[in-house]
């Protein structure tokens, strides 16, 4: 079946579970033009499930024909998960542009921050790019928002095993969730201010991002998990 089949039997579901309930719509989109994270899969599968959980229709893809206004207009947020590089067309950025500004949702996670460096309007959407990182390794994060329902159910002091990304042109103004301790693991080049996830209000719409799910290893994690999705009812406006 091509892509623009499935297109269409996707919008007749939609059509259909409108005319059954209210309920919010995302779309996950894991889309490479440069390395191709492995866990895309396991990451896919576990946020697919997490979404069904609670109630929340997806639609997962890598090609880009769905961001056009027709397309986009089905959906309350888009997920990049792992994306990488150049990933749309110009007329596919003013699409996405136009739905963020609608008042719509943005969820990144990890190589989200790794997209898309040549459009400034992305990496302020994003808050920031990625930079290096080190080898797989365990390190502390101080979560220093545990209100927000992305961090509420999380320890003080998170220990977790991933690669830990540094990031360039970290956005001033960024309401910063989670901050990495580089004394707890080798090969950080941030220093005190080491932020690894936030959250923001931007141009009409809200983004959500996370820095950690790299290895399929930690989508098995309930913490991150449980990180995700209240990342997701955040951009989706769920209380």
């Amino acid at each position: 079946m091509t892509q623009r089949c499935s297109l269409l039997l996707f919008f007749l579901l939609m059509a259909l579970i409108s005319f059954g309930q209210a309920s919010k719509s995302v779309l996950i989109f894991s889309k490479t033009a440069g390395f191709r994270h492995q866990s895309i899969p396991k990451g896919v599968a576990t946020v697919s499930k997490l979404l069904a959980e609670h109630n929340i229709n997806f639609l997962h893809t890598e090609d880009a024909i769905y961001f056009s206004a027709d397309s986009l207009k089905n959906f309350d947020a888009v997920i990049f998960l792992n994306t990488t590089g150049d990933i749309l067309n110009n007329q596919q950025k003013a699409a996405f542009k136009k739905f963020i500004q609608s008042g719509k949702g943005y969820v990144g996670i990890h190589a989200a921050s790794d997209t898309e460096y040549n459009w400034p309007w992305y990496g302020a959407l994003v808050g920031g790019y990625f930079s290096s990182h080190p080898a797989v390794q365990e390190a502390h994060m101080e979560v220093v928002n545990r209100t927000h329902p992305s961090t509420a159910h999380l320890p003080q002091t998170w220990i977790h095993r991933d690669e830990w990304y540094d990031f360039k042109d970290v956005k001033s103004g960024l309401h910063i969730l989670m901050m990495l301790d580089e004394t707890t693991y080798e090969g950080g080049k941030m220093g005190k201010f080491h932020p690894i996830a936030w959250f923001q209000s931007f141009d009409g719409g809200r983004s959500f991002y996370t820095g950690l799910g790299h290895t399929d290893e930690s989508y098995d994690s309930e913490l991150f998990q449980k990180h995700i999705i209240g990342g997701v009812h955040y951009v989706l406006r769920i209380k």
